[in-house]
């Protein structure tokens, strides 16, 4: 019984071009109790396993949260699968707005302790006892009130790149950041604002809703399926798009065009660009915004010094990474005093 991925990632992508077949890039979430989560997780594995899904899926006593690919022709497959889980059934998938085959390449599927990172040690509050749910339509008419202050629940190098037009954008590294620091700004507007949240699919908005209520405030609501469904919904209805420029995604595209504005810069020599890339040197892989000639000109590096190091033999550069942890960076996305333009 297989219940761990077994092929590399250069495996995958050479059957996926062998197979020639169109694959969707879905992610979902549910909150819910679920009682022995290694158990549910390998049960998952084995399933998806045999459906050919791939992506990264995390799983806890609190509920599921997937970002996953699998072929189209074996979508409704898929879709029987989850409506036979109880709490899964008609579960809303968010469809990538732009698709590419080789979004995953490998399967995981993780037990955490919770399905996103709040660093609460606060349990007393209720985690489904959420704020109000808005459709594009609702979104794009509440949040042209005045009495509304509209918050984007996301990471600063993902609302760099795109964000609604008005939007408060925290400069935080974690979602667990954001909660205390929103909750401190606005605790003068507790009863007499809108608190309108939005964030990638939902699952971000989903708990924090529940926390805001918590901390007292009266009228919460954010954005139902997030940017994802907004898109799909404004395509759809024919509707105003609020949002401008690109959505942040955590797969290989790294994100996908809503509008055509480009709101952000090259971090090296600041020009208009909204490319991330993740720094070539695998000692660092820094995540930054690198426009084409800064690509060419630096090998795809964040620094002069990470350029030298990628250019020396694979083997040198494995023994100069030996015995030092230089992870942190690979957190600390788009932070570098090596990044002239970072905002």
């Amino acid at each position: 019984m297989q219940l761990y991925n077994k092929l590399s990632a250069i495996e995958r992508a050479e059957m996926i071009d062998q197979a020639g077949e169109k694959r969707l890039t879905i992610s979902f979430y549910q909150y819910h109790n679920i009682g022995n989560p290694q158990v549910f997780r390998d049960s998952l594995f084995i399933a998806w396993n045999d459906l050919g899904v791939l992506g990264r899926t995390y799983v806890s006593q609190e509920g599921i949260n997937a970002q996953i690919s699998v072929s189209a022709l074996r979508f409704n497959e898929f879709k029987t699968h989850l409506d036979s889980i109880t709490f899964l059934e008609n579960v809303r998938l968010n469809i990538a707005v732009e698709q590419d085959n080789k979004s995953f390449l490998k399967l995981k599927v993780k037990v955490r302790e919770k399905i996103v990172a709040d660093g609460l040690e606060d349990k007393s509050f209720d985690v489904t006892d959420i704020g109000t749910h808005l459709k594009a339509k609702e979104f794009n008419e509440i949040i042209a009130q005045e009495n509304t202050i509209l918050v984007d629940m996301r990471n600063h190098y993902e609302s760099e790149i795109g964000h609604f037009d008005g939007a408060i954008t925290p400069d935080v590294d974690t979602f667990r950041d954001s909660l205390d620091i929103i909750e401190k700004d606005l605790k003068e507007h507790k009863e007499d604002k809108n608190l309108v949240m939005y964030c990638t699919g939902g699952i971000r908005c989903e708990k924090a809703s529940a926390y805001y209520k918590h901390k007292g405030f009266k009228n919460v609501f954010q954005l139902e399926g997030g940017i994802i469904e907004y898109t799909r919904q404004v395509k759809e209805d024919n509707l105003e798009n609020k949002f401008k420029g690109k959505n942040f995604v955590f797969d290989h595209r790294r994100s996908e065009r809503i509008s055509d504005d480009v709101i952000s810069v090259c971090h090296q020599c600041g020009e208009a660009n909204d490319d991330h890339v993740n720094c070539a040197n695998e000692a660092c892989h820094l995540l930054f915004i690198q426009c084409p000639s800064c690509q060419s000109k630096m090998d795809l590096c964040c620094s002069s010094e990470c350029q030298e190091v990628n250019a020396l033999p694979f083997e040198e550069q494995k023994e100069l990474r030996r015995g030092k942890n230089e992870s942190n960076k690979i957190f600390k996305k788009g932070r570098s005093e090596k990044l002239k333009f970072k905002a």
